[in-house]
């Protein structure tokens, strides 16, 4: 609500810059944009610490599959579809409605490089791009992919350890709980930061970028009832027709969503409606926290939206070659930073910095960021809540739904 009213207090300012102050235009616009690019500067400086905590974290927890079985690598399968399928509709539709051409900014003096980093898909750049020569000199370049590929390394050989790995892991949850308590201190900037961002660029544009903020929020929204469609269209296929009954017990969580703006907010009454859906607690309490970290289908549509609109919007043509590691990117990078307030900014960041992008086209985001964060985390809530039923049904769950599931106490340890 305060990035609303930042937002509202930014649009205020800088119409007024723009309309009583013609000759000081540029001069003040220079002097609020000093806000976003203290901002910009502090998320960057903690893009590379988080992924490599709490991703490494991750994967050594959950990278033995003897331990998190079948059910396991039955979930991480459908959440690496799910992700697949709403990165690549988030694409599909930003190119074909190319909402950042309704309005063209101008690249800002924090945008870095005026040049996207372009990219190939041949073995030879693949190989540069993705393994790291140091991940010391990946993290001071914030070289993501990099990063992640290292830490996917990291945790894997940790996880082998087993006991032995115990008081590393526990030394890397400290750091990550640290990390994440500073990016909760920056995150309280985000208001101030939006408040510049657009004071400068109404001052120096007019209106004319709020009817881009108009064409971005009903495309997205369009994208998410196309995203829904296929995902219940989906749930159908494996579950059956009482996927519809999931759904429509689920509009109390999805509402709940909806209104704060957070899927967390809403795991209680969802882990509850799972189990008198019929899903047993020892699928429903497992797949549904990993689903938190690895399946989230709004936010992943909203990673792909806005980085392409932002692109579009300050004229940066990216090639279907680009495009596809943009996606990969987002998909590996994702799964490092789910538990940080507003995750998809940062990860949204982070790509925008991996590829060359302006970083400070997110602030330009982040105006409207409340709305959108409202439908991705609806959004959230139903594909986990497909998620879990899909993993009951592959585990051959076929209850008709009930209390029969809700206290399998022992189902839950043997996990």
């Amino acid at each position: 609500m305060l990035l609303g009213f930042g937002a509202l207090a930014g649009v205020a300012i800088g119409w007024c810059i723009h309309s009583f102050f013609p000759a000081e235009r540029d001069r003040l616009a220079g002097i609020a944009s000093l806000l976003p690019t203290i901002f910009l500067r502090l998320i960057k400086m903690v893009i590379a610490p988080l992924v490599v905590s709490t991703l490494t974290v991750g994967i050594a927890k959950l990278g033995d599959i003897r331990i998190v079985g079948r059910i396991g690598g039955k979930a991480l399968a459908w959440f690496v579809f799910a992700s697949l399928l709403s990165l690549t509709l988030g694409l599909v539709l930003v190119d074909a409605f190319e909402p950042g051409r309704a309005v063209q900014w101008t690249l800002p003096a924090v945008a870095g490089p005026l040049e996207p980093l372009a990219v190939d898909l041949s073995a030879e750049s693949f190989v540069i791009h993705t393994i790291p020569a140091s991940v010391v000199d990946a993290m001071a370049r914030n070289e993501i992919l990099q990063i992640v590929v290292f830490c996917l390394l990291f945790g894997s050989a940790m996880a082998t350890l087993g006991p032995r790995a115990q008081r590393l892991i526990g030394i890397l949850e400290e750091l990550a709980e640290t990390v994440l308590a500073v990016t909760r201190f920056i995150m309280r900037l985000a208001p101030v930061a939006v408040v510049g961002a657009l004071a400068s660029t109404v001052a120096k544009d007019g209106f004319g970028v709020l009817r881009a903020y108009a064409f971005f929020l009903g495309e997205f929204y369009l994208g998410l009832v196309i995203l829904w469609t296929l995902l219940i269209g989906i749930g159908l296929a494996i579950y059956g027709r009482r996927i519809v009954d999931l759904v429509w017990r689920m509009r109390e969580p999805v509402l709940l969503a909806l209104s704060t703006a957070s899927s967390e907010a809403a795991y209680p009454k969802t882990l509850a409606e799972l189990e008198r859906f019929g899903v047993s607690n020892r699928i429903a309490s497992f797949v549904l926290p990993m689903g938190y970290s690895f399946n989230l289908d709004g936010s992943m549509l909203y990673c792909a939206f806005a980085v392409m609109f932002i692109a579009q919007a300050y004229g940066i043509e990216l090639p279907l070659s680009t495009q596809i590691v943009v996606l990969l990117t987002l998909m590996l990078m994702s799964k490092g930073i789910a538990g940080v307030p507003r995750a998809s900014l940062v990860v949204v960041a982070g790509t925008l910095a991996q590829f060359r992008l302006p970083e400070a086209g997110i602030l330009l985001v982040m105006g409207i960021d409340h709305f959108l964060d409202m439908g991705r985390s609806a959004t959230n809530v139903i594909g986990n809540s497909i998620a879990a039923a899909v993993v009951s049904r592959w585990e051959g769950e076929r209850s008709e739904g009930g209390h029969g599931h809700a206290h399998d106490a022992t189902a839950e340890v043997s996990l």
